[in-house]
């Protein structure tokens, strides 16, 4: 749209439309200065990044970049979004999660996020996790069940707590018709989780029951966060929640419901990560594939998919868990702008057990400020129409797609679970990401880059135990492999009153070595590894002597290459001799006489930490 001043003149009238050759010329110029001599698409590839599921993200998209017509927000298929008025009416439902076992503090705590924002309630009910079905009644206390929809996930215990839940409706006067919410029957997803073979039956009977006397009330939930918590991608993700939406229609129409009641009883759970874009992506690409799936079955009316997003467990810290705010923020925008119809905010304490009261206000206002303070909500797709997110939206459908026709062809989602291919698949493009962390390419800061060692840790109330049997697919986070260094630290730090320690023997003035110091401080903190950087500056006179100080087994020597070339093999042998068990260089690999090993952006850093702590003797 062009904007016409007063006047009636176009501002922009004076400068002529760039043509995409244009710009791809000042690319080329760019990338000739930092040493790149590429031209034409190669300039442009070069500047392309490629992400899960091989998909590329290139530096910038035209009207050129195609993408199928997206429709109308409302109608098939979906893509910007199941309802014609969007969010934009009441914002996105704001759902909290609860895992409290004591009936008297969840309802509590519930009361506390009602009265504050919180729209809907996701208990976690029965077994060693949740509050015991009998004491439902009390955690329910004071709520109005016909304004909160309370959402189920009670596992092994389906029949009891949903039996529980509605005979609280009929004792407290909620009519059939205005109950809202769901059972969270998903038998897939917790075979996904336990290991164990999915029995359906109880999901089926729940879903006839609901289909003839609760029709706002849904019965099953095609949950996708074990797939993503496992390490899958998000095209992964989408085709075991395809698959497993499609076994659930299969189920239900086998019972005799239609199709179009069969699809109303199903509400779709997915991840939301800090990488909006992504996210945004996933949510549009979701509600297209199930459209077609719909289509496919004879009910193309039916396939406006409900959608919940939770933000990712797997992106969340344990140390410095502050900057989990951030990531949740995030993850919500990716939501609330991918059209969510309920979102869940995890607290930032999340990693560390039970969430206390301010993480819980923290986690729900997330919701109220990208919606009453940014307006989020009050644009219907606000993500239609840019190039980049309908191309992106694109190639993951395809992605995803492929993944549920490979799973289609092993049997469905529960043979494809039982013959261990989806566990293949996810551990292989875990296997593939945990190289990125390792490497930093994917950084995670407060963990793996900019640490803080002498941050004070928080704690909290241990979570509940695990429920149901082991031996399904696992849980990983992104942490974890620095996690495991920063725990043998914390212990060495424990029984002898001091971290390990590296010192960095830092050549030249200043302007020549602080940021090489300032990388290898990141790079051996991350490990828990405590740099030691006294005096500023050492040579070979006084590098024996400094090092001595300063209480370290190793060093890191840090400078251009130029005072490298002069001084590092005179400097590092100092060190050797007066003690040092090996000797880094912050730089690319070369041959310096006396340097044991190198640190460089791109190296596994994971590898190096664990080694230099295996050298200090630190278990």
């Amino acid at each position: 749209m062009t904007v016409l001043p007063a006047d009636g003149l176009s501002l922009a009238a004076e400068f002529p439309d760039p043509a995409h050759e244009q710009w791809q010329s000042l690319v080329e110029g760019v990338l000739r200065k930092s040493g790149k001599d590429v031209t034409g698409s190669a300039a442009e590839e070069a500047l392309s990044t490629t992400v899960e599921d091989g998909l590329i993200t290139r530096p910038l998209y035209t009207s050129r970049d195609d993408a199928p017509d997206a429709g109308f927000p409302g109608f098939a298929p979906f893509t910007r979004g199941s309802k014609a008025e969007g969010n934009a009416a009441n914002g996105w439902d704001v759902r909290q999660r609860h895992s409290l076992t004591d009936p008297a503090r969840l309802n509590e705590a519930v009361l506390a996020d009602l009265e504050n924002g919180v729209t809907s309630l996701w208990l976690t009910v029965g077994g060693a996790t949740g509050v015991p079905v009998s004491g439902l009644a009390r955690a329910l206390d004071g709520v109005y069940l016909d304004l909160a929809p309370v959402v189920l996930d009670a596992g092994s215990e389906l029949d009891p707590a949903a039996t529980e839940l509605l005979r609280l409706y009929e004792e407290r006067g909620v009519a059939p018709g205005s109950a809202r919410g769901s059972l969270g029957a998903d038998p897939l997803g917790r075979a996904a989780r336990s290991g164990g073979a999915p029995e359906p039956a109880a999901a089926v009977h729940w879903a006839e029951r609901c289909a003839k006397e609760y029709p706002g009330l849904r019965a099953l939930t095609v949950d996708a966060l074990p797939y993503h918590e496992a390490g899958g991608s998000a095209a992964q993700e989408l085709g075991s929640s395809l698959a497993t939406g499609v076994a659930y229609l299969r189920a239900l129409t086998g019972a005799g419901l239609s199709v179009e009641a069969a699809c109303a009883q199903l509400e779709f759970r997915y991840a939301a990560t800090a990488d909006q874009f992504l996210t945004i992506a996933k949510l549009r690409a979701a509600r297209r594939l199930w459209a077609r799936v719909a289509e496919v079955c004879g009910a193309a009316g039916a396939g406006a998919q409900r959608q919940h997003a939770v933000t990712s467990s797997v992106m969340m810290t344990r140390r410095d868990p502050w900057v989990n705010m951030l990531r949740t923020t995030l993850a919500c925008l990716g939501a609330g702008v991918g059209g969510a119809d309920s979102v869940t905010v995890l607290p930032f304490d999340h990693a560390l057990g039970l969430p206390d009261a301010f993480a819980r206000r923290i986690a729900r206002n997330t919701s109220t400020i990208l919606m009453e303070e940014s307006h989020l909500a009050r644009v219907i797709d606000p993500a239609g129409g840019s190039w980049y997110v309908e191309r992106l939206t694109t190639e993951l459908a395809d992605a995803a797609w492929a993944f549920f026709q490979e799973i289609e062809r092993a049997g469905g989602q529960a043979a494809a679970l039982g013959s261990g291919l989806i566990g293949e698949r996810l551990a292989a493009t875990w296997a593939a990401r945990s190289k990125d962390l390792a490497r930093r390419k994917e950084p995670v800061t407060g963990v793996s880059e900019f640490p803080h060692l002498a941050e004070r840790p928080v704690e909290r109330e241990a979570a509940p135990g695990a429920d149901g049997a082991s031996g399904g697919l696992p849980t990983v986070r992104r942490d974890e492999a620095f996690e495991a260094l920063r725990a043998r630290s914390d212990a060495h730090l424990s029984a002898t009153g001091r971290r390990p320690r590296v010192f960095l023997a830092a050549l030249g003035p200043a302007s020549a070595h602080t940021a090489r110091a300032t990388f290898a401080s990141n790079l051996f903190q991350a490990g828990g590894i405590e740099p030691v950087h006294d005096p500023v500056s050492v040579d070979t006179s006084t590098a024996a002597e400094a090092f001595a100080a300063s209480g370290a087994t190793v060093a890191c020597l840090c400078s251009t290459d130029a005072l490298y070339a002069e001084q590092a093999g005179a400097v590092a042998s100092a060190l050797q001799a007066a003690g040092a068990q090996r000797v880094f260089l912050a730089g690319r690999p070369a041959e310096y006489p006396d340097v044991d090993a190198y640190v460089f952006a791109g190296c596994d850093v994971v590898s190096v930490l664990s080694s230099v702590l295996d050298r200090m003797g630190v278990a």
